[in-house]
């Protein structure tokens, strides 16, 4: 079951004792327990059957004891206990889950990981509870899923800004759907979200990116790449080592299966890489100017930037100097 099921079913007044979220994506997690929160119980209700805990401070046993009451003036009541994952013998939870009060919806959320499938509590949870396990976007999804969002806004964004704007926000879909509400309120009427939108209400340069730095990059061109750097340089929360390296690594991994395929097709890689239209040019025109042997090369130069970044084996102090180290590196192809 997904989370638009869970929702829809709850809407409908189709309630199950116990839910269990998990996983490492806890953008759809927090979208289940705030619905339950706040649109379950009407505001009456919610006064007298509405229990919210929390995994760090709180005791296994209140929250069993909260499940175990009868609601007040209501059919059911709502038992929500967050950041699970924190709470101490949380194991116990197991006697209350083979046997739930059905007048108490018990949601659990329990983020970052799943539970240990060996354990007496995962297979009660399995047998018992409606279980929901929210996955992390792979990279090359994330694009896909912003251009929903921003559908459904009622808006449309360019090819090139929605790149900005993913390259920028990375795969915290929270954050995304953040930033895209405040662009919706700011754009006047109109409904493109251009490049000029991701520098004004984003904050992402549109010149200066690690878009553009990918851009300069894939085409060899160093001038650009380092005038780029120079603004990172002036403007540190612009693009930190640790969103710029990420980036470089996916971009010559994807360059290297491009290489592999022993074509300059456009839509052959396209469909190989998962990605189209501009974006697919850039990788045709990188394998004309980076070969197969480069690319291996520059990704091992990439994974040993990224354990210099972490402090190790590091001489050089100053984050922009190892990237423009690696950057002539890259382009000088050794």
């Amino acid at each position: 079951m997904d989370e638009l099921q869970i929702i829809s079913d709850w809407k409908r007044g189709g309630f199950h004792p116990v839910y269990w979220l998990e996983g490492e994506e806890p953008y759809y997690i927090d979208k289940i327990t705030a619905f339950a929160e706040q649109k379950i119980l009407d505001e009456s209700a919610a006064g007298f059957n509405l229990s919210v805990f929390y995994g760090k401070d709180s005791r296994v046993e209140e929250v069993i004891n909260a499940c175990r009451r009868y609601p007040m003036l209501s059919d059911r009541q709502v038992v929500i206990l967050k950041e699970a994952q924190q709470l101490k013998d949380i194991e116990k939870l197991e006697s209350y889950i083979e046997n739930p009060l059905s007048s108490t919806i018990f949601i659990v959320a329990h983020k970052d990981k799943k539970l240990d499938g060996r354990g007496k509590l995962a297979k009660v949870v399995k047998q018992k509870a409606v279980l929901y396990a929210a996955k992390k976007l792979y990279d090359n999804e994330v694009p896909d899923w912003a251009v929903g969002m921003i559908k459904g806004k009622g808006l449309e964004i360019s090819s090139k800004a929605l790149h900005i704007f993913v390259d920028h926000i990375g795969n915290d879909l929270q954050r995304m759907e953040n930033e895209i509400v405040k662009m919706t309120l700011n754009l006047n009427g109109r409904t493109k979200i251009s490049e000029d939108d991701i520098e004004e209400f984003v904050g992402v340069s549109k010149e200066f990116n690690v878009f553009e730095l990918q851009s300069a990059i894939a085409r060899k061109d160093i001038t650009a790449a380092l005038r780029i750097l120079n603004y990172f340089d002036a403007n540190p929360k612009a693009a930190p080592i640790q969103l710029v390296l990420p980036t470089l690594y996916s971009f010559f991994s994807k360059l290297y299966i491009a290489a592999a395929l022993g074509t300059r097709d456009e839509n052959t890689i396209g469909n190989a890489l998962g990605i189209k239209g501009f974006i697919a040019r850039q990788y045709v025109q990188a394998i004309q100017v980076y070969g197969f042997t480069d690319i291996e090369k520059i990704l091992i130069l990439l994974a040993d930037c990224n354990l210099k970044s972490l402090g190790i084996r590091r001489a050089v102090t100053d984050d922009n100097i190892l990237l423009k180290e690696l950057i002539v590196r890259i382009m000088m192809s050794y």
